[in-house]
């Protein structure tokens, strides 16, 4: 079965705010060995429409970082699952529209044969961790408090026990937290 991580970037006071995080070589490097690793991604629209706005204009004009300009070719090819109930038209390449987050759907998702499923969206990473689908977290926290935002598990209320199995630590001073659920 396909593994089903939880990839998403936080301030150390655990809000989502792509602009406040740090994004330097050594981050991108470690997105794109995940991005290798895996052969879709789902996002909710407002990531998608973020991650279009600007990652397609770096695929067809490279700014000349490599790490960047990998990042963007990467994240081009790989498969797009969007879930939205606002929006019909997704023209970015390999993008799939979803009106709805259905349980079953992501179950078959992962029992068919290919490589890891991303969820990179704030609120999607909610829904999918109430349904239990979750099978990896991977919380990039960076050095900075924010004081506010959007908090990564605002609309949890049940209790969620993790283990953790790994840090990673970057020389900026962000670390990956790698949590499995417990069982």
């Amino acid at each position: 079965m396909r593994k089903l991580i939880a990839a998403i970037n936080m301030t150390l006071d655990g809000f989502c705010n792509h602009e406040a995080g740090i994004a330097d070589d050594e981050i991108h490097e470690h997105y794109n060995e995940l991005l290798r690793k895996a052969d879709t991604m789902i996002w909710g629209r407002t990531t998608y429409e973020l991650m279009e706005s600007y990652w397609p204009a770096l695929v067809k004009n490279p700014g000349g970082n490599k790490p960047m300009d990998d990042f963007a070719i990467l994240v081009d090819n790989i498969s797009k699952i969007v879930f939205s109930r606002t929006r019909e038209n997704f023209p970015w390449n390999n993008t799939t529209l979803k009106k709805e987050l259905r349980k079953e759907e992501i179950v078959e998702l992962k029992q068919q044969t290919g490589k890891n499923i991303l969820a990179g969206s704030p609120s999607l990473i909610v829904e999918l961790t109430k349904l239990d689908l979750i099978d990896e977290y991977q919380l990039c926290v960076n050095p900075i408090i924010l004081g506010k935002g959007l908090p990564l598990f605002k609309n949890i209320k049940d209790r969620v026990d993790l283990k953790l199995i790994k840090t990673k630590i970057f020389s900026v001073g962000a670390i990956i937290l790698y949590y499995e659920p417990k069982i």
